[in-house]
């Protein structure tokens, strides 16, 4: 090794300009992107929100896509034109139950972009939606920037689906949905479309109207489930949830069958998070980002143990607010040039001097303050649910979704129940010799040797009604009925609904009925799990009666709906 080498004679050379007191002047080197002065890499501050925004609007666009995909893909058969509740046949009713109201006030109830339609084609209507939808929101989610037009055009969209879509978008989360997008429209520019607008720095009122959302979520949720069932406050039922949950997977297979103390532990957390974290909020920065971190935490833990829609994967979206650039810092990569490293001069600047006001920015910051002052009014009925003994649960007081209660599984059953559909060839119904054939779904329990399917975030709207069919009537659900009909027509629509057709390539069924069975899991290691079945089955009785075609004929023209037509 060479003692006067370049290495060795530095250290040398700056204690001699020491003790002398005397340095060669040199030239100022420009500072280094993305380092603090003494060259190790710079941290983002605290309080700011760029890359906030940018991971909101992308898990916002994330599930509007889920959502419009789920549109396009089931839309036609559900609410389409030889839908199982054509939207068209709920305009016209819709219109005649207001047939004195002028077209401003029925728009006003439920406004739908379908009312600006001649209702000739709603197929082609309603894929255009969906289409639409899913091209802006794939655009959003790519870039992870949008402007007001764009987020408001999303919101809008998705807000006709829901306005027209009966009781297949009767679910909590769609409201969830447009109260979330409702306040995606403000965390943007109007114009621009950059995922660093300078002059539009993210809304602190914005993001406290997220933190008001996922508190009110939770709160609620907590709230419902204390003065409900009983089951929550002597904490067993968990010792349910997992078998009667509306689609189960299969890990809730193994979850159920968890020792008891589990079970406990489950329920008391459940409590925790719903009730006392939501108060984190409040109580500084840091008690903030333990709130979200728990709150995606305990979504997450939902995703894996069930089959609950798009929910948990919509309910993380407010919980984001609570993260601030510093925290978010690690998603995104550093380097000159970089978001990090954009974001970072920005602070800078924002430090050093304080911008002129701007025309845009006035503008903006008195709709920030107009968006304040109407959640908080529109907050007013909200806070009295929840403050009320008689709280109810995903309901909205307004037509447009904006503030809305939520809260879920406030009681829970104890057994579960399936309604299994059934064709057969036979010209009598009731012979002994009959063989009846079961139709799967995509999802739901059906064939107890089937394995329990894996699709959150994605959505099969039909197999959730027939949960809630199954503790119901068919008189509660003429739609089963409808369906009924269209397997024995052999509808291609009504069949991509479902997984498995026993008569694909024989004639359609004379008859089809509805039986009624109760299902348990099975016991790992007992004799059924042994023969490959994850579910035990035992029929409790008929749930609608054999039917004909013929029969059905009457009952479709008495509501509107067209007749299904024979292959």
């Amino acid at each position: 090794m060479r003692p006067d080498g370049p290495t060795m004679a530095a250290p040398e050379e700056s204690l001699r300009r020491r003790k002398t007191g005397y340095s060669h002047p040199e030239p100022e080197s420009p500072p280094v992107p993305g380092r603090d002065p003494a060259g190790s890499p710079a941290h983002l501050h605290a309080g700011t929100f760029w890359l906030t925004r940018i991971v909101l609007l992308k898990a916002l666009a994330f599930v509007y896509f889920v959502a419009f995909l789920v549109a396009f893909h089931q839309n036609k058969q559900l609410i389409g034109d030889r839908g199982l509740l054509p939207c068209r046949v709920f305009l016209k009713n819709f219109q005649q139950y207001f047939q004195d109201k002028t077209s401003w006030e029925v728009f006003s109830y439920m406004p739908t972009i379908l009312w600006l339609t001649d209702w000739s084609d709603t197929n082609s209507t309603l894929d255009s939606l969906a289409l639409l939808g899913l091209g802006i929101s794939s655009f959003v989610l790519i870039t992870g920037c949008a402007n007001m037009l764009l987020m408001a055009a999303l919101w809008g969209l998705y807000m006709s689906l829901v306005n027209v879509g009966h009781v297949w978008y009767s679910f909590g989360w769609e409201s969830q949905l447009l109260e979330t997008g409702f306040l995606g429209i403000f965390l943007c520019p109007l114009w621009t479309l950059s995922r660093l607008p300078q002059h539009s720095p993210t809304s602190r009122i914005v993001l406290w109207g997220f933190r008001w959302l996922i508190f009110r979520i939770m709160l609620g949720a907590g709230l419902i489930k204390i003065r409900g069932d009983r089951c929550w406050r002597d904490l067993t039922c968990m010792d349910f949830h997992y078998e009667t949950q509306p689609v189960p997977n299969p890990v809730a297979y193994y979850l159920h069958h968890s020792p008891w103390w589990f079970h406990r532990f489950e329920t008391l957390s459940n409590h925790f998070i719903e009730l006392l974290v939501p108060f984190f909020l409040f109580l500084g920065r840091r008690a903030c980002i333990i709130h979200g971190a728990l709150q995606i935490l305990f979504q997450a833990i939902l995703i894996v143990s069930g089959n609950l829609s798009f929910l948990n994967w919509l309910t993380m979206v407010p919980s984001l607010a609570c993260f601030d650039d510093a925290t978010l810092g690690f998603l995104f990569p550093s380097g000159p040039g970089s978001l990090k490293d954009r974001v970072l001069q920005m602070q800078r600047e924002i430090r050093g001097a304080r911008p002129k006001p701007r025309f845009g920015s006035v503008v903006r910051r008195a709709a920030n303050v107009s968006l304040g002052i109407l959640l908080a009014w529109l907050s007013v009925p909200v806070v009295l649910n929840l403050l009320s003994s008689r709280q109810v649960m995903n309901t909205h007081f307004n037509s447009l979704h904006i503030v809305n209660t939520y809260g879920a599984f406030g009681s829970i059953t104890k057994e579960r129940t399936e309604v299994i559909l059934q064709g057969t060839a036979s010209p009598n119904a009731s012979a002994p010799d009959a063989v009846w054939e079961d139709y799967e779904f995509k999802c739901k329990p059906g064939d107890p040797s089937r394995r329990p399917c894996l699709i959150s975030p994605y959505h099969y709207r039909l197999d959730w009604l027939m949960w809630f069919a199954a503790f119901q009537t068919y008189e509660h659900n003429d739609w089963i009925l409808h369906l009924a009909g269209k397997l024995l027509a052999s509808d291609a629509e009504a069949l991509s609904l479902l997984a498995h057709n026993p008569f694909a390539s024989r004639p359609p069924p004379r008859w089809v009925r509805g039986e009624h069975y109760r299902y348990k899991f099975s016991r790992p290691g007992g004799r059924h799990a042994a023969e490959g079945k994850w579910w035990v089955r035992k029929r409790i009785g008929a749930y609608f009666p054999p039917l004909s075609l013929e029969e059905l004929r009457p009952y479709f023209r008495d509501r509107g709906w067209p007749l299904p037509q024979p292959l």
